[in-house]
């Protein structure tokens, strides 16, 4: 009968809540890390199931992760910024 219940919406809800309330709250008390993993995932595959759109921001972000960054992108050539110090340095190209 349990089975049957966690089959329906409002029962996959709360088994998604009590499987965050034990990766939050247990599994550190228990020493294990503080993950969130499986129920983060959960619940936003319940997320994506409901409304199409989430759907489409999970797979652009998991594009977003396999993309590098660079430290230079977008940046002009021949200059650097150092947000700490408050400087810009622009470095003109010799037209010769």
């Amino acid at each position: 009968m349990e089975i049957a219940v966690f089959m329906t919406l409002p029962g996959l809800v709360i088994l998604l809540i009590g499987v965050a309330f034990v990766e939050r709250v247990l599994l550190p008390l228990w020493g294990g890390d503080r993950g969130g993993g499986v129920s983060a995932t959960g619940f936003e595959t319940l997320h994506a199931s409901l409304l199409p759109g989430k759907e489409h921001e999970l797979r652009q972000r998991e594009t977003m992760t396999l993309l590098r960054e660079e430290e230079g992108d977008g940046a002009p050539p021949h200059s650097t910024v150092d947000l700490g110090q408050g400087k810009a340095v622009i470095r003109l190209r010799d037209s010769a």
